[in-house]
């Protein structure tokens, strides 16, 4: 399982949110590193269709689904519909994102 936490340089919720990829992964028993991405200009963020800091992707999708709506990326902050904690997605999300990565891994 391929798990990438993308983040800006000045990003304040880059360190909670890999602690909190970090937690539900150990919850689950998965053992994989933890990719940390420094999107670092304007053309890296379009180039990896960047939502804004930070972003988690499990296998590559995006754990709050992908916005066919986004046609601009850039170095900003993300909000997360749903959640109770700024800049961070509810751990609901990440969790079903691992689960829906596991099941699509198994033959």
């Amino acid at each position: 399982m391929k798990v990438e936490v993308l983040y800006v340089a000045e990003c304040p919720s880059h360190p909670a949110a890999v602690k909190l990829v970090r937690d539900i992964l150990a919850a689950e028993g998965v053992e994989t590193k933890i990719h940390e991405v420094l999107v670092s200009d304007e053309e890296m963020a379009s180039e990896l269709k960047f939502a804004g800091s930070p972003t988690i992707r499990i296998n590559g999708r995006d754990v709050a689904g992908e916005s066919r709506d986004l046609q601009s990326f850039a170095l900003s902050c993300r909000l997360y519909p749903g959640s109770q904690q700024v800049a961070l997605p509810p751990a609901e999300m990440i969790h079903r994102a691992v689960l829906k990565a596991r099941q699509g891994a198994r033959p």
